[in-house]
C-alpha cells in the first residue's frame, strides 16, 4: 500500500515503511490530532510523538511490544489529553521541549533543549527549537541515510503556511526558526509530518515562503 499520510479519525493507521524505521499515522480526537508511532525495524524498539487523544486508539497501534518513549511537541492540550493513560499502560519515558514542560500536567522525563537527539533503538531523531506557536516547541528531525530527511513538525508548519500565532514578534519567531533550522538546512524532498491534516514537502511549501511573510501568518 503505498503511503500518502492521509488518514481521518476513527479510520486505520498508515504506514510509512522506511529502510530503518517504519512510521505509523493516525487520526485522533474532536481536534483531528495526528499521532505518530516510529518502530525502529533493527530492534522493534517504539516511541510515540504526541499521545494526543483517544488513549485505547493509540494503544491498540502501539500493541503488545509497547513503547520506550512518548514525546510531545508542545504544551497545547489537544497534543497531550491521551498521555498520562498512555504512560501509566506502558511506562514510557517522557519527552518536551524544555520550555514547554510545564505546561503539560504529566511530568516531562527528558526536559528537550535545540539540537538534542532522542532516539528509538538504533535510530536518532534531532529536536529543533522553535518559538513562536508555543515557547517551547519542537520539531523532530530525521536524517534518513538511505534516503531524504523526514521531520515531524507539531503545530509549527502546516500545508499552507506556519502554526498559529497571536502576535507579529511571535509570528516572526516562528518564521525565523522554520527558516534557519527546517528550510534553510533541509532539502526540498524532505517529507514532513504535521499535527494536523494531511502531511507536505518543504519543496511544495518552500516557494510560498514569502507569501507567508506578506500575509503575516
Amino acid at each position: 500500500m503505498t503511503y500518502s499520510g492521509a488518514v481521518k479519525v476513527g479510520g486505520p493507521a498508515e504506514v510509512h515503511e522506511l529502510q530503518n524505521l517504519m512510521i505509523s499515522k493516525v487520526a485522533v480526537g474532536p481536534m483531528d490530532n495526528n499521532a505518530y508511532l516510529l518502530r525502529c525495524r533493527a530492534t522493534d524498539e517504539q516511541l510515540l510523538i504526541d499521545a494526543a487523544n483517544d488513549a485505547s486508539t493509540l494503544l491498540t497501534l502501539i500493541g503488545d511490544d509497547g513503547i520506550a518513549s512518548v514525546v510531545t511537541t508542545h504544551r497545547h492540550g489537544d497534543h497531550w489529553q491521551a498521555l498520562d493513560e498512555v504512560v501509566a499502560a506502558t511506562g514510557a519515558r517522557t519527552y518536551s521541549g524544555r520550555d514547554d514542560a510545564e505546561g503539560i500536567p504529566v511530568p516531562t522525563d527528558v526536559p528537550v533543549g535545540d539540537g538534542d537527539k532522542i532516539r528509538v533503538g538504533r535510530v536518532e531523531l534531532t529536536a529543533r527549537h522553535l518559538v513562536g506557536h508555543t515557547p517551547g516547541s519542537i520539531a523532530l528531525v530525521y536524517d534518513d541515510p538511505h534516503g531524504h530527511p523526514h521531520v515531524f513538525t507539531g503545530d509549527c508548519l502546516f500545508p499552507g503556511g506556519p502554526g498559529r500565532t497571536t502576535n507579529p514578534e511571535d509570528f516572526a519567531s516562528l518564521m525565523d526558526g522554520l527558516e534557519a533550522k527546517v528550510f534553510g538546512p533541509l532539502p526540498d524532498e524532505t517529507w514532513v509530518y504535521p499535527g494536523h491534516g494531511n502531511d507536505t514537502t518543504l519543496g511544495a511549501e518552500r516557494p510560498h515562503l514569502p507569501e507567508w511573510h506578506a500575509r503575516g501568518w
